[in-house]
């Protein structure tokens, strides 16, 4: 190893290397390209850094002048760019080295000062690179080595084109370095294209899952999700954490309630400028900040010290995801947690998820209050605080105190000021045992990992008046009860309505308490409540559920009846005869209607002829043509206005106006429409129709004259 960066490494704390980082320098490999495979957090920074020294680097280990750029490091992500340029600031900080970045999000100008300064190292997202090559600004002539970080992940982000003009720019005789946590098909096929006799580097099997990173698997309810991953934080109280959501407006959700609660967190997404995000990862690496909620932006090659703790807080969309979130912990030695947080409906994706990443989880519920409560006992007995020798300025006070109070008002003075500096766990309820297949059936044909209801035990039952001629319904039965009368959800066993009252169980245990609630007056609401000796009678039908449903559908439109005895049909609510047991206003029968209100107009009223009680008259009768037979008036269509009879109608009304003109023309009345039919004799329409063009047009009505 070049003795430059031995010193960087010593100096960092290096004692051996990893796995990754012996392979990509052993001195056989020191001209070829490389394309090396190795599972996230194994050091592949460091690894390729040392790996491009010997060809970047002169005799001696150190740089001459900087001029052009020697070595290009391509990075998918603004984050993992800007963490490669630190990482590779201190492995060459003993050689002279000039390492510039070129990201999107950042001032192009000083980043175009900057290259023509001369730079030894840049360090680049692919996007702006482009840019840079393309208003010649960076100058890749004399190239010795490409390094492309995390190189599937630039793929699946769509820089294929881009990749593949920056290769085609640099020189043919450059080293090509591809790093990957995994190789697809396609980066195979990117690696024949623009490498040389690669050498495949592969640390190790890819079916051995990370043995730094314990994965848990949380079953809770969908309502508890949140709240669970309050538990979690409070449960392993890390000194870093990372909360991964699936969308940027979760991220904000999460973000205010975890600042609200005290927790000092910070938001990074896709919508925040690069200095937010900058200023983000700044305040977890100098802790200001202890908790980062993010999108999978932060998935990829983010290195945080002290990350001990990853949430999937959103189950991530594939497998990949989840190896490359749960690989921010867990690296280069250390010890770290990955917590899947699974609602209750998605247990089959997440054994999909873990299956997939060939990863094996411990399942079971989220930390309950009182498990979160016994870890903070076991913290505090535990601290190391207790066995250090007190501060010279504090032993006055100390002093004070224990002469002033007891042991027991001082451990609870403790206890008060430790609770206060620290946020409440939530209460969780358990989701189910989160053991067996997921998905599968359980005995009663209930879903899997669903607790089975425990035995309700002795009970008594309480009618209340109103039922559903009320609009008394169980939804709204029950908050009832619960606030009046004291009690939970757990107190209250079935809940029957019927038309004009309501009948609830009790546990026998809750009784005391709800009757001491209600008082003497025993009323809800207004409703009175009675204590009921035995259970009712209530026909073996049930309220929880929809009506069963008859030939069509129960309460059919045609006026069926209900198939539930108990609550006969009552024809539709708010019916204008304001009756439910009369007969619909239309019905059929056999009595002769009341005689008609209006007068003859020339509708037959017959109703002799009406068999079924209906209302609908019968047929039209035709009229007489008054003016049939008589010269000089021309009979129009049944769909044209008659005009003759119209005109009649104005003179009689008006006058008869000034006499025809000659030439056929007809008088008009003033302000009315022409009087007088057309003349037969004449066609009504003048010229041709006009004959629509193409083979498919429509027909144009001919124009009127």
């Amino acid at each position: 190893m070049i003795q430059t960066l031995a010193d960087a490494l010593a100096a960092r704390g290096y004692e051996t290397l990893t796995q990754v980082q012996v392979a990509v320098t052993k001195p056989e490999l020191a001209d070829a390209d490389l394309l090396v495979s190795a599972q996230t957090g194994s050091g592949k920074t460091v690894g390729f850094g040392l790996a491009i020294g010997s060809s970047i680097l002169n005799d001696n280990g150190k740089f001459g002048p900087a001029e052009k750029p020697l070595a290009l490091v391509i990075a998918p992500t603004r984050e993992l760019a800007l963490q490669v340029k630190r990482e590779l600031d201190w492995l060459y900080a003993n050689t002279g080295a000039t390492v510039v970045s070129c990201v999107g999000g950042m001032d192009m100008r000083d980043e175009r000062r900057a290259l023509a300064r001369g730079a030894h190292i840049v360090v680049a997202t692919p996007g702006r690179l482009r840019d840079h090559i393309m208003r010649n600004s960076m100058n890749m002539t004399a190239l010795r080595a490409v390094v492309l970080d995390e190189a599937d992940e630039m793929l699946d982000l769509g820089f294929r084109e881009d990749l593949e003009f920056i290769l085609g720019e640099a020189p043919e005789d450059r080293r090509t370095l591809m790093f990957s946590a995994t190789v697809p098909k396609q980066i195979a096929r990117l690696a024949q294209s623009y490498q040389n006799n690669a050498v495949r580097v592969t640390t190790v099997a890819e079916t051995s899952q990370h043995s730094d990173i314990e994965y848990r698997a949380m079953v809770v309810s969908a309502r508890d999700v949140e709240n669970a991953i309050v538990n979690v934080l409070r449960y392993y109280e890390a000194p870093n954490a990372l909360v991964f959501c699936n969308t940027r407006a979760m991220v904000n959700r999460l973000t205010t309630r975890f600042s609200n609660r005290g927790f000092s967190v910070v938001a990074l997404s896709g919508e925040l400028t690069q200095n937010e995000r900058t200023h983000a990862l700044q305040a977890m690496r100098d802790g200001r900040a202890r908790i980062c909620v993010a999108t999978d932006v932060a998935a990829r090659g983010i290195d945080l010290p002290n990350l001990e703790l990853v949430i999937h807080g959103d189950l991530p969309t594939n497998s990949e995801t989840l190896l490359h979130r749960s690989g921010r912990t867990g690296r280069a030695g250390r010890k770290g947690v990955s917590a899947l947080i699974v609602p209750s409906s998605q247990r089959s994706k997440a054994s999909r998820l873990l299956s997939g990443a060939k990863v094996t989880a411990e399942w079971g519920d989220a930390p309950t209050a009182d498990e979160v409560f016994a870890r903070d006992k076991d913290r505090i007995l535990n601290d190391p605080a207790w066995l250090e020798p007190p501060e010279p300025r504090h032993t006055d006070t100390i002093e004070a105190i224990v002469s002033a109070y007891s042991a027991e008002q001082i451990a609870a003075a403790y206890m008060r000021l430790f609770a206060v500096r620290q946020s409440a766990p939530e209460d969780v309820s358990a989701a189910g045992p989160a053991g067996g297949k997921a998905g599968a059936r359980g005995e009663k044909g209930g879903r899997s990992g669903a607790h089975p209801r425990e035995e309700f035990g002795p009970s008594t039952w309480f009618s209340i008046a109103g039922g559903h001629d009320a609009g008394a319904e169980p939804r709204r039965i029950l908050p009832m009860l619960c606030k009046a009368g004291n009690l939970t959800k757990e107190d209250l066993g079935a809940i029957r309505v019927r038309d004009d009252q309501s009948f609830v169980e009790l546990r026998k245990t809750a009784v005391p308490g709800f009757l001491a609630a209600l008082g003497a007056a025993m009323k809800i609401e207004g409703s009175a409540v009675s204590e009921l000796a035995k259970a009712p009678d209530l026909g073996g039908s049930s309220d929880r559920g929809p009506a069963p449903r008859g030939k069509f559908g129960g309460k059919d439109k045609f006026g069926g009846k209900s198939d539930r005895p108990d609550r006969p049909y009552k024809g539709k609510s708010g019916a204008r005869d304001g009756g439910y047991d009369k007969k619909p206003k239309f019905s059929v029968s056999d009595e002769k209607p009341p005689a008609s209100k209006f007068v003859d107009d020339g509708w037959d009223n017959d109703w002799s002829k009406d068999t079924g009680g209906g209302t609908k008259p019968s047929k039209k009768k035709p009229k007489k043509d008054k003016d049939a037979g008589k010269p000089g008036r021309h009979k129009v269509k049944s769909h044209t206005p008659n005009l003759t009879e119209r005109h009649e109608g104005a003179v009689e009304a008006r006058g008869p106006g000034k006499p025809a003109k000659p030439g056929g023309k007809k008088p008009f009345v003033k302000g009315g429409k022409p009087k007088g039919a057309a003349d037969p004799s004449k066609p009504l329409f003048k010229g041709k129709p006009r004959v629509p063009k193409g083979p498919n047009a429509t027909p144009k009505r001919p124009r009127k004259p």
